[in-house]
Formats: C-alpha cells, sequence, structure tokens
C-alpha cells in the first residue's frame, strides 16, 4: 500500500529538529532512570513488603502491554504526534503528583496503574517523532537517541547521591520534576503533520500484519527472548534493596546501576567489530548464558568476601544479558522479516518482553521474602527456559524474508 503524499509544508524540516529531539529523549530518560532502581527503595522505606513491592511493579507492566499499543493507534490518527505526546507528558505529571498522597498500599497501586498508562507510550511515539525526521531530512536517528541513554546513566548517578544526602522520600519529587522538563521539552517538540507511517508498537499495525508473522521460527525466538528478559526482573525489583540491606550507601547502588547502563553502551560500540559475523542464535546463545552466570554469581559475591568490585564485575554483565538480546533481536528481525512487517514484528516482541517480564516480578516479591538474595538463583531455570526456546527457534528458522 502506498502511502499518503507529504504537505509542502511537512517537505519543510523543523528548525533545530535535532536538538529539539534530543532534547526529548533526555527529558523522557530521567525520569525512568530515577524509577527503576530507586522506586523499590522508596516503597520498602514506606513500610511495603517483597509481595506487595512486586505487585506495585508487576500490575502496571501487564496493563502496559494493552495499553501502549492503543495509545500509539491513537497517535497515528492524530493530526500530529506531538500532540498526543504533550498530553500524555501533562497526564504523567498530574498522575505522579498521586505520590505525594498518602502511600498507603491502594493509593501507591493505583497511581502506579495510571501513570503506566501514559507514561510508557511517550517513548514509541518520541520515536515516531524521530524516524518521521530521518526518513524525510535525512537525519541521525542515533545522534539524537543517545541523549536519552546519557540521561538515563546521569539519572542512575545523581539519584545516588541526592538519596544519600535527602533519603528515598526524595524518589517522588525527583520523578516529579523530571516528568515536568518531560512536558517542557514536549512543548517544544517539532511539528511533523499527520503521520504517514505507524507507530513502533502501534495496535493497527500489529493487528494488520500478525497472521503473516505467526510462525514458528518468530514465535520461538521473541518468546525466548521475553523470557530471557524476564530472568532480569529479580534484578529490577530487589537488588537495589539487597545491596542497601548489606550497608551498601545510595550513591553506590546509583554507581552499580550506571556501571551496568556503561557496559551495555560499551557493547553497542564494539558490537560490529567482535559480533556482528554471530548468527542471531549464537547471540542469543551467548546472551542467555550470559544471564546465567550473572544470576549464579549475583548471590555469591558478597558471601564470598568479594564486596563492592565483585558486584561491578557482576554488572559488567550486563553487555552480555542486556545488550546482545536488544541486539540479537533487532538482528532476527533486520534479517528475516520484510520491512513493511517490521514495526509489528517488533510490537509482538515488545508484548512478549512485557508479559513475561510482569510474570516473574510478581513472582519475585515472594522469592525474595523467602530466599533474600539466593531468589537470584530461580532465575536460573527461567534463563534456561528462554535458551530452549531459542534452539527451537534455531531448528525452524525460514530460508527467505517473513511477512512479504
Amino acid at each position: 500500500m502506498s502511502l499518503p503524499p507529504l504537505s509542502p509544508e511537512q517537505l519543510v524540516k523543523p528548525r533545530h529538529f535535532e536538538l529539539r529531539l534530543s532534547l526529548i529523549f533526555a527529558t523522557l530518560f530521567v525520569s525512568l532512570g530515577t524509577h527503576v532502581p530507586y522506586f523499590p527503595l522508596w516503597l520498602q522505606a514506606e513500610g511495603f513488603d517483597a509481595q506487595e513491592i512486586a505487585v506495585i511493579l508487576a500490575a502496571p507492566m501487564f496493563l502496559r502491554v494493552v495499553t501502549t499499543p492503543l495509545l500509539t493507534a491513537l497517535a497515528d490518527r492524530a493530526g500530529d504526534r506531538a500532540n498526543v505526546y504533550i498530553a500524555l507528558a501533562a497526564a504523567a505529571l498530574l498522575l505522579s503528583a498521586g505520590y505525594f498522597l498518602t502511600p498507603t498500599y491502594a493509593v501507591v497501586l493505583t497511581v502506579s496503574m495510571a501513570l503506566t498508562i501514559v507514561w510508557t507510550p511517550q517513548s514509541p511515539i518520541a520515536d515516531s517523532l524521530a524516524l518521521s525526521g530521518v526518513r524525510r531530512f535525512g537525519c541521525n536517528y542515533a545522534s539524537m537517541r543517545k541523549w536519552g541513554s546519557i540521561s538515563y546513566l546521569f539519572a542512575n548517578v545523581a539519584g545516588g547521591f541526592i538519596l544519600a544526602t535527602t533519603g528515598s522520600g526524595a524518589v517522588p519529587v525527583i520523578i516529579f520534576m523530571a516528568l515536568a522538563a518531560a512536558l517542557a521539552a514536549g512543548l517544544l517538540a517539532p511539528r511533523m503533520g499527520r503521520p504517514r507511517r505507524s507507530s513502533p508498537l502501534s495496535a493497527a499495525d500489529i493487528q494488520h500484519a500478525a497472521p503473516k508473522l505467526l510462525n514458528a521460527y518468530f514465535l520461538y525466538f521473541s518468546i525466548g527472548v521475553g523470557v530471557i528478559t524476564a530472568s532480569h526482573a529479580f534484578l529490577y525489583g530487589f537488588v537495589s534493596i539487597y545491596w542497601k540491606s548489606i550497608g551498601l550507601g545510595d550513591s553506590v547502588v546509583g554507581l552499580l546501576w550506571a556501571w551496568g547502563v556503561v557496559s551495555e553502551v560499551c557493547m553497542f560500540m564494539v558490537f560490529t567489530r567482535f559480533f556482528n559475523s554471530f548468527s542471531v542464535v549464537s547471540i542469543m546463545v551467548m546472551a542467555g548464558v550470559g544471564s546465567i552466570v550473572r544470576w549464579i554469581a549475583f548471590p555469591l559475591v558478597w558471601p564470598l568476601g568479594l564486596g563492592v568490585p565483585g558486584f561491578f564485575v557482576v554488572q559488567t554483565l550486563h553487555a552480555v544479558s542486556v545488550a546482545l538480546v536488544l541486539i540479537g533481536l533487532q538482528k532476527m528481525i533486520g534479517e528475516t522479516i520484510s520491512e513493511e512487517r517490521t514495526g509489528a514484528a517488533q510490537g509482538i516482541a515488545y508484548f512478549s518482553n512485557g508479559f513475561f517480564m510482569a510474570l516473574v516480578t510478581l513472582a519475585s516479591g515472594p522469592l525474595y521474602d523467602r530466599f533474600g538474595v539466593d531468589g537470584f538463583f530461580a532465575m536460573v531455570p527461567v534463563a534456561l527456559i528462554g535458551l530452549v526456546l531459542i534452539g527451537l527457534a534455531a531448528r525452524s528458522a525460514p530460508q527467505r524474508r517473513i511477512g512479504r
């Protein structure tokens, strides 16, 4: 199906396009870089137990795998995606103020679920705006998107030092201020006019293309990726709480999180030179094995007396267990999925990742409550299941591109 023609206005590149999108990515990821490592600490400080924390973290994950594609589809039908982005950013800012209310279980769970509806779609919509600039004006996507990674890293480090001074009560304040900055940046978003292509994760695109993608290879591979990714749920939900329980300061916790991100970025930088010749199955096997090594090593670092340096070494495996998964998935899609089905393939993979991550996050609360850091050992069979699925995918590999 041919795309609608560009209007004369859409052929004119908005002023400072790259700068304005870079600012959107930078502000968007500050709140995310605060929420992932420090929100569980705030929940614990407010008196929630491990099972309650798991539900508060997992329930929004289940919800957003359904709502995000619907809202990105809404953005596809809008006169301009920038207006949808601004509306979502304003709603997220307003809803995040709910964390300033008395933090009962019902209040925090309700706010978290409402917030995820309007917060999560902001990233794929920002990607859509940037990719429109790539297609129309030859902009460099990586040069814009890198500021999201930089700000995420900054939030990890700065958040730790702020909490070391103020305590975990600062977490809702940091998230609120970061979302306010994201709204301010959104108001500067370049207007691109009516979209011509579906957003990443768009429900309409997924529904249209899914029947051509539901084959054994793609399903085994995307589910395997989702399960390997889900083996990180215990880390994301409870490692900050564990580090604090053994006496590590907030600033050290922030540096450990940041080191994982640095390792991930380094893998992105060296992948083409050292790993590009490997098959996608080999890349995913390396990622799965790296995950298993990581989950076996984590509970042993402190008992073996390896201390903080030992945790930095284990965090370096983020380059394998996370970065290689992200790269391997995109490499698989690029090699086997026709271009017009790429967005739908990414949407189905997003659903798989989100669903299994939510499922394992929900199980992680009781695991931490009963076993503490030894709950990491339970992530080993999760990663093994992912590896088995990748092996089944390898046996079903197609001989030509899927989805034509």
